[in-house]
């Protein structure tokens, strides 16, 4: 990274109601959130980096679409559709490239297509995965299957993940909780996708998310508080073909997670304050407690029942309630980024870390974690 670079601006939004605006008006109105919040207009921008995925917009080059909400015209402006959190990473490295002083960034998950399954399928490669019912939900059980097979009582220990993430989501946001749900229930829904059940999973969700971030000369000239400094940037991607995997195991996390430690310096994630991970399902919120170095898989149980990533244990874990309270599908990822933030800016509302000083996200998209992405995340010192 050339120089350091934090995140002034955020803003995340939930709709109520996805009828009430249309999705042009809500990424318009999540911008302008973001700007406000770092105290910016859009005249400040310099470029613009939007997170769009043409299969669930329904339509062909969904950036053409967004240029005008988020104020690309007449701007620099890049459309990454692999994922959202991919557009925080390529905004950072534009800025440390050193050719512009701050970036915007949006990314946004609608709820427009009919079947939100079959949205998803499209973008499997046509010969031999389109033709199967491999949505991305398919391969997250695939994935939990795995797990279930080889690492006795995980189940146990997913849906207490579930139920600790939905009660941290209604404190959260209590508007739009899913509800509290007791272990017992969720254990035994609905099989959706085996051996996930519909109350192990939370519902895709129309949301949106905005960030401005800024080089430290730029930040420091027009005197911004309340920054999120990156201090490490990490990402990596599984093979492309489902059978090549070992599903049990991540190894992009661990490349990933190496890369973004050693550039802050970090050894093991005992140095957070607090974490925002990917937990689509709670199987792989397990998955990252050991690709991130939180715990090791055969202290999972134990580790969960202990309390340790709950409120007010040793290293909080989706304070937010996670993806399994809130799901954007396509830029849940970027929402875990914009969530870690807002902890170590304190302005995280009401499930604000005190004194949060060094914040970890980690973000997965894709079949069974295809991508992942980690970020270190400091306030204060710049």
């Amino acid at each position: 990274m050339n120089g350091e670079i934090g995140v002034a601006g955020v803003a995340i939004h939930a709709p109520p109601r996805t009828d009430s605006r249309s999705l042009e008006e809500s990424i318009y109105a999540v911008t302008w959130a973001a700007l406000r919040d770092g105290g910016f207009d859009i005249d400040d921008v310099e470029g613009i980096v939007v997170a769009g995925n043409d299969e669930l917009d329904g339509r062909a080059i969904a950036v053409m679409m967004a240029s005008g909400p988020v104020g690309g015209v007449d701007r620099d402006i890049l459309s990454t559709p692999s994922a959202a959190e991919h557009a925080f990473v390529l905004a950072a490295l534009r800025i440390a490239s050193g050719q512009f002083a701050n970036q915007l960034v949006v990314a946004w998950n609608p709820l427009e297509v009919d079947s939100f399954s079959d949205a998803l399928k499209v973008g499997t490669d046509p010969y031999f995965h389109r033709a199967l019912p491999q949505d991305e939900l398919a391969t997250h059980g695939l994935q939990a299957a795995v797990l279930e097979a080889k690492v006795p009582g995980v189940r146990e220990a997913a849906t207490a993940i579930v139920r600790k993430n939905r009660i941290q989501g209604a404190i959260a946001y209590p508007d739009r909780s899913i509800g509290v749900m007791e272990t017992v229930f969720i254990a035994s829904g609905r099989p959706t996708r085996w051996p996930l059940t519909d109350t192990m999973v939370a519902p895709p969700a129309f949301g949106l998310v905005a960030m401005i971030l800024g080089s430290k000369e730029y930040l420091s000239g027009r005197k911004v508080k309340n920054v999120s400094w990156i201090r490490g940037l990490g990402w990596a991607t599984e093979p492309g073909f489902i059978g090549d995997r070992d599903l049990s195991t991540v190894p992009s996390l661990d490349a990933a997670r190496k890369q973004a430690y050693r550039a802050a310096g970090v050894k093991d994630a005992s140095t957070f304050d607090v974490a925002e991970i990917a937990d689509a399902t709670p199987y792989q919120e397990l998955l990252a407690y050991e690709g991130l170095g939180i715990c090791k898989r055969n202290a999972w149980i134990k580790h969960v029942a202990s309390g340790a990533t709950a409120r007010g244990g040793k290293l909080p874990v989706n304070l937010s309630g996670g993806a399994l309270s809130f799901n954007p599908v396509f830029c849940a990822g970027l929402v875990r980024i914009a969530e870690a933030a807002n902890q170590v800016r304190g302005r995280a509302g009401n499930h604000q870390v005190p004194n949060a000083r060094r914040a970890l996200a980690h973000a997965a998209s894709g079949p069974a974690m295809h991508y992942n992405t980690v970020v270190v995340m400091e306030g204060g010192r710049s």
